[in-house]
């Protein structure tokens, strides 16, 4: 093995000096130095051109980046073999090209197709990720992090702990670094053509992603960072979602059906995860936007609200064989309504707002019918009513329907898949469409439950999916209606009450608006609860439409 002079024995020298020692590559290391003392130094610095024949090795171990690349240069024209320095404990990829007198230090990592130049320094624990070109005498300090695809100019030093992100184009509605970052992480940020908010959802921030296309820009993509106050396990939440739509794509493509228009295609981000995860620790995920669909935000014709059950009949439907034990209760919970009657008799004991004072009649239609609370969690426990997949957000704005055709075509928004009942999807689609009024309408006079679209949503439903459905859950249909329109009712007030902390809002007593609405539905609803049960009954009936 060569001998190696170590040019240079102040601290970074004695550092370097051990580092070669580990390396065992070589057979006798002296140091020269114009002021350290010690048996190592050999002599001055002036004194390198004298030992080259019995060091033919050497390299310029001094801390100040200027003049570690000027020894560098010195010692190869001297005609030393100027080596690299690469401790045992330091991952270096074979497609790395480290640069003459360069040093990289315990447990530092430099990635694929890295490039450093000479007389570069990368510091213990520090990274360089792939694709990044390190400038001559770059000092990459402890613990820093370089991004893949960087530029670090000759001399620079990246402090301890620095991250560096490669230098990024600006795309039009980027406003944060978080959402920058999350395109990149899902690979649109150098195509991207510019970002916009989307939809009209209460919980998740909602971004289109427009890119490139033959005729100008085109929506392609939909992003969306979770809202974990709400969902707070998105890695469940992501592997339920990933789950079911990978299902529904194997169930309709074996019915002749588009998967890709039928069913959300979510996209994994460049590293493969079902999501990816910002500096915030904030969670994002993207699929593919459908082209020429249309979604609704409130129910228009009878037709379209037919629509909207067939589709949603047929989502249950074609998830009667998902294996349900695989999905998690994303929010624990969810649909219990005796759970969310105690949860609001909490927040009127505490009343950590004032506003109870606002809302006593309120409160009082809510605890008058604190028994129906237990109506479908009685028929649960009883085993009437059996457990499914369920979307547990059934409104008319969660569907996709075809532009050309008019008809439902995909059920979109599925973070809150989970088992549960289909009373409870049901019930939730009559009590958001079967009234023509806005959920937060202010003026409960013009708030009235639709007899004629509960009767078209029930005739689809049961056309859809009655073949699945057993005798009981039929039976409970028109409770299915009432008890989640109270439980809505319930929650709006309870966020009221507790200082609108789950629901988004737009003025002081936006949630109590809509409590309002709600508990107008169920009133009426009790009024023709009868009626409602014929309609069941009648579409029961049907052929094709019972199930034991």
């Amino acid at each position: 093995m060569p001998n190696l002079l170590i040019l240079g024995a102040g601290g970074f020298g004695r550092m370097i000096y051990e580092n070669v020692q580990s390396t065992r590559q070589f057979d006798k290391i002296a140091m020269l130095d114009d002021a350290a003392k010690g048996p190592e130094v050999i002599g001055k610095l002036v004194d390198y051109t004298a030992l080259r024949e019995e060091y033919p090795c050497a390299v310029a171990a001094f801390g100040n980046n200027k003049l570690r690349v000027q020894w560098v240069d010195r010692l190869l024209a001297a005609g030393f073999v100027v080596p690299t320095i690469i401790h045992p404990s330091a991952v270096v990829s074979p497609s790395a090209v480290v640069g003459a007198g360069s040093f990289v230090m315990q447990r530092a990592v430099v990635n694929t197709h890295t490039v450093l130049g000479k007389g570069c320094l990368v510091n213990c624990g520090a990274i360089i990720d792939h694709d990044t070109v390190v400038g001559d005498g770059a000092h990459i300090s402890l613990g820093s992090v370089v991004k893949a695809n960087c530029q670090i100019e000759p001399g620079r030093k990246v402090e301890a702990g620095e991250v560096i992100f490669a230098q990024r184009r600006v795309i039009d509605g980027v406003d944060s670094r978080e959402l920058q970052d999350a395109l990149y992480a899902f690979g649109f940020g150098n195509q991207c053509s510019y970002v916009k908010p989307f939809g009209a959802g209460h919980i998740n921030e909602t971004y289109a992603v427009y890119m490139p296309g033959e005729e100008g820009d085109e929506l392609r993509y939909v992003l969306q960072r979770v809202n974990t106050h709400v969902f707070k396990n998105p890695r469940e939440v992501m592997q339920n979602i990933f789950g079911v739509t990978e299902y529904l794509r194997t169930v309709i493509r074996a019915e002749g059906g588009d998967p890709d228009r039928e069913t959300l295609s979510y996209i994994k981000t460049k590293g493969g995860e079902n999501y990816y995860q910002d500096t915030r620790g904030l969670p994002w995920r993207c699929y593919n936007y459908i082209p020429d669909s249309v979604c609704y935000q409130s129910v228009e014709p009878p037709e379209q609200f037919y629509q909207s059950a067939r589709s949603f009949g047929k989502f249950l439907k074609q998830l009667d064989g998902y294996p349900i034990e695989t999905l998690h209760e994303t929010i624990p919970k969810f649909h219990d309504t005796e759970n969310r009657l105690r949860t609001f008799k909490r927040a009127v004991q505490r009343d950590v707002k004032n506003r109870v004072r606002t809302c006593k009649k309120e409160i009082d239609f809510v605890l008058a019918r604190a028994a129906d609370c237990s109506v479908l969690m009685d028929g649960l426990r009883q085993g009437k009513l059996p457990l499914r997949v369920t979307h547990n957000d059934t409104k008319i704005n969660n569907i996709l329907f075809d532009a050309e055709t008019g008809k439902g075509m995909c059920i979109i928004d599925l973070d809150t898949i989970m088992p549960g009942l289909a009373l409870n999807d049901f019930g939730d689609s009559i009590r958001f469409g079967a009234t023509r009024a806005a959920e937060d309408e202010p003026d409960v006079s013009k708030v009235h439950f639709e007899l004629d679209l509960f009767e078209a949503y029930t005739k689809g439903y049961l056309e859809a999916a009655g073949d699945v459905l057993t005798d009981a859950e039929k039976e409970y249909l028109p409770w299915g209606a009432k008890i989640i329109t109270l439980e809505c009712g319930m929650r709006f007030l309870t966020d009221y009450l507790q200082g609108d902390v789950y629901f988004k809002t737009q003025y002081p007593h936006h949630n109590l608006v809509r409590c309002r609405t709600q508990f107008k539905l169920v009133a009426e609803m009790e009024e023709h609860f009868d009626e409602m049960k014929a309609i069941v009954k009648k579409y029961s009936e049907m052929p094709g439409g019972e199930k034991e």
